[in-house]
């Protein structure tokens, strides 16, 4: 028969050993498809006939086998990241949330008509596994559409200063805020916790005079810093001299007061005195006035004008203190 042998031995298994065979494999693929395990930071949906049933917490659990119920695992307990502009080696999301093209992707206009190349991250978590699921078609491709759209929206705002320098922060913000409205509206199931600027930087072709221009900034704002360094050392120390003069001044006029209510209450006490007995008074003022003047006057003599003939020898020119 066309060159072929046969075994003449050879026997048809029974049929008993055949079913027993057939029963053995369903048995193992009722068992292998029966239990599934959730990881710690992992929930589970459970799709009974292709429809949502439930979603389980992490663990070991049992579903109906040969396909009845299908379990998706999301990481719903760990933060996941998107990054834009950029690809780190070994990045674990899946590649249909990562970039195509990062050069298109951080390329970006700012509101002064400025071009800038801006790498930055988007931080979410999986919030709820059955809109993620079942409410938008491909949830990460649109959250990474809807993350880029957000941020050229908030850089097309603003100047390339802000971007680069002073407004980052505020840019993350308003990008964040904006994110989570989109991500809401879009019933993504996501929730976006934190968006961070990493990266920012002109185009390689005007990478010199940014960099110039930076430098002139930079100078500005040293030089600024300085002037108000000695505008804080100068001010201070004129307002001291100043106080130090006021209050010099303020004590000198209360001196001067003190001491002319002093001599007008002196007066007033003399002239109550002169009141009563005006001659002893007088007499007394004179005494007094001359006890004060004479002492400084120094040696004098003093003679009649008739007298002068007689004294021709005296220096009188001179003081007498200096002839002794």
């Amino acid at each position: 028969m066309d060159g072929r042998t046969f075994d003449a031995n050879f026997q048809i298994p029974p049929l008993r050993t055949i079913a027993a065979i057939i029963v053995g494999i369903l048995l193992i693929a009722l068992v292998w498809t029966s239990y599934y395990t959730v990881d710690a930071e992992s929930e589970g949906v459970v799709l009974r006939f292709g429809k949502f049933s439930q979603t389980v917490e992490p663990g070991l659990h049992f579903k109906l086998p040969f396909g009845i119920d299908a379990v998706t695992v999301l990481p719903t307990r760990r933060q996941l990241k998107m990054e834009f502009g950029f690809l780190t080696p070994g990045y674990t999301t899946n590649r249909d949330q990562a970039g195509e093209n990062q050069d298109r992707e951080k390329s970006m206009v700012t509101g002064d008509l400025n071009a800038a190349l801006v790498e930055w991250v988007v931080q979410y978590r999986i919030e709820d596994p059955k809109q993620y699921l079942f409410d938008v078609r491909n949830p990460g491709s649109t959250l990474r559409d809807l993350s880029e759209a957000a941020m050229r929206e908030v850089i097309g705002d603003r100047t390339v200063d802000e971007l680069i320098t002073i407004g980052r922060q505020d840019i993350e913000l308003s990008a964040l805020t904006r994110m989570q409205e989109l991500a809401k509206r879009y019933h993504l199931g996501v929730r976006v916790d934190q968006v961070q600027l990493k990266n920012v930087n002109p185009p390689s072709q005007v990478q010199g005079s940014f960099n110039e221009v930076n430098k002139a900034q930079q100078d500005r704002e040293n030089a600024i810093n300085v002037a108000n360094g000695d505008y804080n050392k100068a001010v201070p120390k004129a307002k001291g001299q100043a106080d130090q003069t006021i209050r010099g001044a303020e004590g000198y006029r209360f001196k001067r007061v003190n001491e002319a209510e002093g001599d007008v209450a002196s007066f007033n006490a003399m002239l109550a005195q002169y009141t009563k007995a005006p001659e002893i008074t007088r007499t007394r003022l004179y005494l007094e006035t001359m006890g004060v003047i004479l002492p400084q006057v120094g040696q004098k003599i003093i003679f009649d004008e008739s007298l002068r003939q007689l004294l021709p020898i005296l220096p009188l020119s001179t003081k007498l203190g200096e002839g002794k």
